[in-house]
């Protein structure tokens, strides 16, 4: 849970969310659409499912689109998809280097400001530093 609420996190803080929220709306109406020009999908549970079957690429083939305006509306969810999951997981994958860029410069601060300080460290401070360069060969 607490991964779940950091992740939410960052894609607010980049905005990432409303991309998601975009997507989200998009698939109900996408749903709705489906519903109305099927024939065979009179439920929007249906049709919801059905968009569930094609944004996971899954196809169970239990419920298939069978007009233009079913099948067009099917790729435009397929290639939105892709652009989502893309888009979102390139924000977070940036997020973390960004973030361990941040970490890794802060330590090597710390580092500089101890080496800076070197004839007033004691002895247990010198033998810290030795261990963690020998830690990073």
């Amino acid at each position: 849970m607490k991964k779940l609420r950091m992740l939410w996190g960052i894609l607010r803080h980049t905005h990432a969310d409303r991309i998601l929220l975009g997507f989200v709306l998009f698939l109900l109406a996408d749903a709705a659409i489906i519903q109305i020009v099927e024939p065979d999908i009179n439920r929007y549970g249906d049709a919801l499912w059905y968009c569930y079957a094609v944004i996971s690429t899954a196809g169970f083939g239990d419920i298939v689109a069978v007009t233009f305006i079913g099948k067009a509306c099917s790729v435009f969810l397929t290639i939105y998809t892709l652009f989502v999951v893309a888009i979102v997981t390139g924000v977070v994958v940036n997020f973390y280097t960004q973030l361990v860029e941040l970490q890794r410069k802060e330590t090597l601060a710390a580092f500089m400001d101890k080496l800076e300080r070197l004839p007033e460290l004691s002895k247990d401070e010198l033998e810290t530093i030795s261990r963690n360069i020998k830690r990073y060969r």
